[in-house]
């Protein structure tokens, strides 16, 4: 019988001839913390680590990305916290101006296809895009990776999902992701292996297959596995043998055929990210603020998509848009091409890199009755603030901060 992506991945990986079910230790490629319960890590280093050394310092690192630069005292005070403690130990840390530490190891490519990796941030199954296995895990848990380089993992049943057809034009990856949570709403993928497959997996970009798997926690997974196609390859500078696939006569717990051909945009209104709409379904809701950015669409193909958009527009009188590029690199990208211009000029408040709103950290938080469209991962009240938040695409957010209340990318490239 064949073997799934993560039965592989795992069985490289010190788990052997592994089974779903079986409690396996497995070896950790990459060992990260951030400054969310990266100090809690430290503390834990300190309390329990005696003498033992670091396992591998190349392979361990702290990234910041919550709260950058610091803006309260206790964020303050944890960064300084794991600043000192890495200058001592002499490890390396992505500080304040780095970015979203889950895009900082894929951009520096750590997370090759077919690591590991893991976290104290909950999408780091985001990983999952580029082939590879991340998961989140609690501080005494990257504690002990930090030392040991190991961690033990219950393998998982996996489910395969097959998306048929290419959507609408104008239809982006989030569309793609909402249409997935929409579906599998009733908890379908809960504590499973996905693996996702289909001609528009075939042809996605990079950046695309980021949007998809970082949403792959709000599915209920562990993870969103996609087999590495010719562009995530071309990105690493490996060829396909290189990288981990499932076999071919793998006997899945369940495989799942999504109908994606001729998708339109949607829209997942408050509270939850699977209760999905079309957008044309709620262009009567009007809105107050619109966030650009998160681990979930804040890379350079999403801002220089969302800056072409705006080019010549105005957002519209009274709505705040927001915008924050996910890593440094993206940020300089942005400046150097003059897009950050465009974005100035249609009326956006463009920050530093980072998680912005979505961690409720800095740029994006709303205010009781405040409607806000975001392009991140996560719209239950209190993520992004006190007000109601919509889920959304680059197109649909950009239109929405143009016309004043949700739109659709249709109606915008209508109207100049």
């Amino acid at each position: 019988m064949g073997r799934t992506l993560i039965e592989k991945i795992m069985s490289s990986h010190g788990g052997g001839n592994c089974h779903p079910g079986d409690v396996v230790w497995i070896d950790i490629d990459n060992r990260t913390a951030r400054d969310f319960a990266g100090a809690s890590v430290v503390g834990n280093l300190e309390k329990y680590g005696g003498d033992f050394p670091i396992a591998d310092r190349s392979k361990t690192f702290f990234t910041f990305d919550c709260n950058v630069p610091a803006n309260t005292i206790p964020y303050a005070n944890n960064q300084q916290r794991i600043r000192n403690y890495a200058r001592k130990n002499d490890l390396k840390v992505y500080d304040v101006d780095a970015g979203i530490g889950s895009h900082v190891v894929i951009e520096e490519k750590y997370a090759k296809p077919g690591t590991t990796t893991v976290g104290t941030d909950s999408h780091l199954n985001i990983m999952g895009s580029v082939g590879a296995f991340g998961q989140g895990m609690g501080d005494v848990d990257i504690a002990y990776a930090f030392k040991t380089g190991k961690v033990w993992f219950e393998i998982p049943e996996s489910i395969k999902v097959t998306l048929e057809g290419m959507p609408a034009e104008g239809t982006e990856a989030k569309d793609v992701a909402l249409a997935m949570l929409r579906r599998f709403s009733n908890h379908e993928l809960l504590g499973r292996s996905v693996e996702i497959y289909g001609p528009w997996v075939e042809n996605a970009s990079l950046e695309d297959c980021v949007t998809l798997s970082s949403l792959a926690t709000e599915m209920g997974a562990i993870i969103a596995l996609i087999p590495p196609n010719e562009k995530v390859l071309d990105f690493f500078g490996i060829r396909r043998h290189e990288a981990v696939y499932a076999d071919s006569d793998t006997d899945y717990l369940e495989e799942y055929s999504l109908d994606i051909k001729g998708l339109e945009p949607l829209i997942a209104a408050p509270p939850s990210p699977t209760n999905v709409y079309p957008v044309s379904e709620k262009t009567d809701v009007k809105v107050d603020g619109v966030f650009v950015g998160s681990c979930t669409n804040g890379t350079y193909q999403d801002l220089k998509y969302a800056a072409e958009l705006l080019r010549g527009r105005k957002v519209a009188p009274g709505v705040m848009l927001k915008v924050v590029p996910a890593t440094r690199a993206t940020w300089a990208k942005l400046l150097e091409e003059g897009l950050l211009k465009d974005m100035f000029d249609a009326g956006a408040i463009v920050s530093n890199a980072g998680c912005g709103g979505c961690a409720s950290g800095q740029i994006g938080m709303t205010g009781e009755g405040e409607v806000q469209i975001s392009t991140s991962n996560r719209n239950f009240k209190g993520k992004q603030g006190r007000g109601n938040t919509y889920l959304a695409g680059i197109g649909t957010a950009v239109a929405s901060a143009v016309f004043g209340r949700i739109a659709s990318i249709r109606e915008l490239k209508e109207v100049r």
